[in-house]
């Protein structure tokens, strides 16, 4: 038997609130990056670099204000995109390596 007292129902609502959050948060994530995935192969596959500063500066100025209407910290909003397109552009380089080599072979 736990020391701990029993968790209020609202608290057990609650989480269970968030773990259903987190699981479409992982799921979106992914189907996120398999479209950047398939963009990282046409980007390879025409050349074009990995990393495109002006499309990221729009995408990091139009979720800070999505999270402004949302009443979420823009700050954090901003740098949950920035992770994220830290992983595309090194998913991107990897594919783009993976195409050259191919393409040596």
């Amino acid at each position: 038997m736990s020391d701990e007292p029993e968790a209020p129902e609202a608290l057990v609502s609650l989480r269970q609130s968030i773990d259903n959050i987190d699981a479409a948060l992982v799921y979106m994530l992914a189907e996120r990056f398999k479209c950047t995935r398939l963009i990282g192969e046409l980007k390879a596959a025409s050349g074009l670099p990995a990393a495109d500063p002006s499309r990221e500066a729009v995408q990091i100025s139009r979720l800070r204000r999505l999270a402004g209407a949302a009443n979420l910290d823009a700050v954090f909003a901003e740098k949950f995109l920035k992770f994220i397109i830290e992983e595309v552009i090194r998913h991107h380089n990897e594919v783009a390596a993976d195409s050259h080599n191919r393409a040596g072979q």
